[in-house]
């Protein structure tokens, strides 16, 4: 039986969007945009496999990766949308660009927030299958709210720790709500250890990327940076005093920028195949 993602509907706009959240999130992950971009988009934001309500794929490794990706489209089809923009966070950014690159006909633009093409030596592919071992073992073995404590006290999320209380509280409940066997498996059927390698395939991505990051996350920012050597139509935006979550540290300024990217209309198909903008390192799309 194919993999069935949960999701959910937002929004009134004219932009279509699917939202894909980050490892520990659920389909609420981007629940605060709301009342900065609902009168601008049409929101489908799904579960991934182990998270909130989807189960995990069928298979494992990278054939569960694989499936995944289909079961996106398979929730298009669903909601009858053909065509749509996409936007990923972090582990959700891999699958958006994994998507594009599987079926660039049903996107019109894709945004990844802190993500990554892959691991392109076998010796990081092989470091990362050790590591994600080890932290599944820690999942297993110390169980969910231990390891919520573990991930949070970590320096990619400095920037969430400086958020109101409350937020954090409420960033922190949806983690817990993960099981320790979704978690687990995600880390095995999603993970960057059984991702294929995408770096080589980044210059034929065509669709107008735009590459978000935090300032002060330094290691995704420099990722960014080199997906921009490579990808054809392309725009960066650093977001000063953030990490690795910008969605959450400086959510006015994201929604700003989001929505700046989704209606200049220079970037509809087929029309970006003809001409290049000048790649930058700023925002700006007007």
């Amino acid at each position: 039986m194919a993999l069935k993602m949960a999701y959910e509907t937002w929004g009134e706009g004219p932009h279509p969007l699917l939202l894909l959240h980050g490892f520990t999130g659920n389909r609420s992950s981007f629940e605060h945009l709301r009342p900065l971009m609902s009168d601008k988009v049409r929101v489908i934001s799904v579960d991934l496999p182990g998270h909130g309500q989807t189960p995990l794929p069928t298979r494992t490794g990278r054939d569960g990766f694989l499936e995944t990706i289909e079961a996106l489209f398979g929730v298009m089809d669903e909601v009858g949308v053909a065509r749509t923009n996409l936007l990923g966070y972090s582990q959700g950014a891999r699958f958006a660009l994994a998507a594009a690159l599987t079926r660039p006909e049903r996107f019109g633009r894709l945004i990844m927030e802190s993500g990554s093409p892959g691991l392109h030596r076998r010796q990081h592919r092989t470091e990362r299958r050790v590591s994600d071992a080890q932290l599944a073992a820690m999942i297993r073995q110390k169980g969910v709210p231990a390891f919520v404590a573990y991930w949070e006290s970590l320096p990619l999320f400095a920037g969430v720790r400086k958020l109101p209380a409350e937020q954090q509280e409420s960033v922190r409940a949806r983690r817990l709500e993960c099981t320790a066997d979704g978690l687990v498996g995600a880390l095995e059927c999603l993970g960057l250890a059984v991702q294929p390698d995408y770096w080589p395939e980044l210059q034929r991505q065509r669709l107008p990327t735009l590459l978000l990051t935090g300032a002060l996350d330094e290691k995704f920012t420099q990722i960014a940076r080199r997906m921009a050597e490579d990808l054809p139509v392309v725009w960066r935006r650093t977001f000063e005093d953030c990490t690795h979550a910008p969605h959450l540290e400086a959510p006015e300024e994201y929604a700003r920028e989001v929505l700046s990217f989704l209606q200049t209309p220079w970037y509809e198909a087929p029309e970006f195949e003809s001409s290049t903008p000048d790649k930058s390192a700023a925002g700006g799309h007007g």
